[in-house]
């Protein structure tokens, strides 16, 4: 598996012949201006919920793509209304796709789109491959559901978290979730992108390391292979 960090929230994930999206913002995101949205290659858009920072480019990517939109049932019903194809899940379904099993769990967060209309619950993902288990997150508070996902889906080689604080949680609160979902090995993200956001690197990657954990922050278009 390989993943891509394209800045904020957006990933690229290649597993089983397969490219994945996550929450696609780039264009708007001056960090990510060496990004060229046009030469990604998308299979899959996986989207946590509907807040503009995760679904700017939905549509540009989509239609370049031809991918298919992977997320709550209200976010895919207003993707389909555009004449883009999805598959609507919900919190506690999983669904085995041609590039491994995705389970749809809990987050706590808010999710509208940009007009402020409803975008359902947010949600994170539990990425399951015959060889790697990755849990991606989303937007989300520190939640005690966390301690759910070693027990009913196994031991993760990865969880991807939100480290920038203030909208998400910080660096204290993503520890404590590496020990609820029994995961040393962190891929931090939603940090940097606004003011909000901005945290220290080198402090972060210590705390975590203090506690015998990994925080790996890339930069933007780096890599990472399970």
């Amino acid at each position: 598996m390989k993943i891509t960090y394209l800045g904020h929230a957006t990933l690229s994930i290649e597993t089983q012949g397969k490219t994945i999206i996550v929450d696609p913002f780039i264009t708007g995101n001056e960090l990510a201006k060496n990004i060229d949205i046009n030469a990604l290659k998308a299979d899959y858009i996986l989207l946590t919920h509907a807040h503009g920072d995760h679904i700017l480019d939905v549509e540009a990517i989509a239609k370049n793509t031809g991918a298919n939109i992977i997320s709550n049932f209200e976010i895919v019903n207003h993707f389909e209304a555009k004449g883009i194809k999805g598959h609507p899940m919900n919190h506690g379904g999983t669904w085995q796709f041609d590039f491994g099993k995705l389970h749809m769990v809990n987050a706590i967060h808010t999710s509208s789109f940009p007009d402020g209309s409803y975008g359902g619950n947010p949600a994170g993902f539990v990425l399951e491959t015959a060889n790697h288990k990755v849990y991606i997150a989303g937007d989300t508070a520190l939640t005690y559901d966390m301690k759910l996902i070693p027990m009913v889906i196994g031991k993760l080689d990865l969880a991807i978290l939100p480290v920038g604080d203030n909208f998400t949680m910080g660096t204290e609160s993503a520890i404590v979730a590496s020990d609820f979902v029994e995961c040393d090995k962190i891929l931090g993200c939603h940090f940097d992108t606004f003011g909000y956001i901005k945290i220290d690197h080198k402090i972060a990657v210590k705390k975590f390391a203090d506690k015998d954990k990994e925080l790996i922050l890339l930069e933007i278009g780096g890599v990472i292979e399970l």
